[in-house]
């Protein structure tokens, strides 16, 4: 008698988390004895954030939900109704879907959404990546909120693994099992200097810097464009090198942010800005979305 594949639900909001869950998606998708059930939702779905949604697709994975939760508004406010419209909307799919488990990583809020509509579904959850440390972010709390509502919790070094034990869980239930994101450093194939410039449609310079700057989601908006500002400023300074920007994620003021740094591009040759990295990888290989 063959028994039914228990039902992983995978949630994934953003490119970042995305990039780090595809080899795990992946390894679910293909297995006999377990059956994925994707959903994405948050910036995946904006067509300010690249659209990321149209990058899954092209990886074959059947979504069996997309869930709009993001809001046009990237005030606080509006990131707390946004996590509040999420809440809703997984309260509904995942009552439908009814997974045996739900697997989410890290701290943000569109997870955190998912997280407490679960729990309250009475959905097991397994957390990645907790136990870590965010200063100045709200990322701090989102993350170890999840982790209380969490049953299996996969951690990537043993002082985060000492953190979630701190927390109070069982330490039974505690796995150290390292970072995804190693993984794919160690199998990824890396683009020679040319075919990167052909995809980028960029020309690097001699030297060449990568810049992602996101907002620093507890500082007060002045403070965190004055923080913008200074680093526009000193990357003024270099003017004999390439400037590539990845852009900041769906926070509060990220939306500003991308306007400030589109218009610093605009105006600077030798600077060029992409909402999402994570295509621009040779044939049969996978890169991490940055």
């Amino acid at each position: 008698m063959v028994s039914t594949p228990r039902k992983i639900c995978v949630v994934t909001g953003t490119r970042a988390e995305y990039g780090l869950l595809r080899r795990l998606i992946d390894a679910i998708h293909v297995s006999d004895v377990l059956s994925l059930q994707l959903v994405v939702t948050g910036a995946h779905l904006s067509s300010d954030f690249g659209f990321t949604v149209q990058e899954i697709i092209q990886d074959g994975y059947p979504i069996v939900r997309q869930i709009e939760m993001l809001l046009s508004s990237d005030t606080t406010v509006g990131i707390a109704k946004s996590t509040g419209l999420g809440l809703l909307s997984f309260a509904d799919a995942l009552s439908d879907l009814n997974p045996d488990l739900i697997l989410l990583l890290g701290d943000r809020y569109e997870i955190f959404a998912a997280a407490t509509a679960a729990m309250f579904n009475r959905i097991p959850i397994a957390h990645l990546h907790g136990g870590e440390v965010t200063e100045g972010a709200i990322d701090e709390s989102i993350r170890h909120s999840i982790t209380k509502m969490s049953h299996l919790h996969f951690v990537a070094s043993s002082e985060y693994h000492q953190r979630v034990l701190q927390l109070g869980e069982n330490p039974e239930n505690v796995f150290c099992v390292g970072g995804l994101g190693v993984d794919n450093i160690l199998r990824m194939d890396l683009l020679s200097r040319i075919e990167l410039e052909r995809q980028l449609e960029f020309t690097l310079l001699q030297k060449n810097v990568l810049v992602t700057f996101h907002p620093v989601t507890l500082e007060d908006e002045a403070v965190a464009f004055d923080h913008l500002e200074q680093l526009l400023l000193a990357l003024d300074l270099l003017v004999d090198t390439g400037i590539i920007f990845t852009l900041p994620n769906a926070d509060a003021c990220g939306r500003a942010f991308i306007a400030k740094i589109k218009e610093f591009c605009l105006h600077r040759s030798h600077a060029s800005c992409f909402a999402s990295l994570a295509t621009f990888s040779e044939p049969g290989t996978t890169n991490a979305f940055t």
